[in-house]
């Protein structure tokens, strides 16, 4: 992973940190590990075991390489209770949910700074 790349990844994980405590705050904090090196299973879990579990990353549009679509599945198959793929792209500017996108009890959110 690229310096650039990796900058990216963690102001996403960063950003999706903040709204998913807005969404949680019963969560009791959340650990951080995003990226290919992570020692979490996912990018972001919760303190609480199997309470939230996020995927985060940055792309151009989140359905290049099948990276949305993989993390959605990645994450059906969790036993988490709060289950999310945040992203951020030019083409889905904005804190938002992206309905669209969801599938098998997976919230999809886009994310800025």
């Amino acid at each position: 992973m690229s310096k650039s790349s990796q900058t990216w990844t963690f102001a996403v994980a960063i950003s999706a940190a903040r709204q998913l405590l807005a969404l949680h705050p019963e969560a009791g904090g959340l650990g951080l590990a995003p990226g290919a090196h992570a020692s979490f299973e996912l990018d972001i879990m919760s303190e609480v075991p199997g309470y939230v579990g996020a995927e985060t990353f940055a792309a151009v549009d989140p359905r290049n390489n099948r990276k949305l679509a993989a993390d959605i599945t990645k994450l059906s198959k969790r036993p988490e209770r709060y289950r999310y793929v945040f992203f951020m792209s030019p083409l889905f500017p904005g804190n938002q949910r992206r309905t669209q996108f969801e599938r098998d009890g997976v919230e999809v959110w886009s994310i800025d700074f």
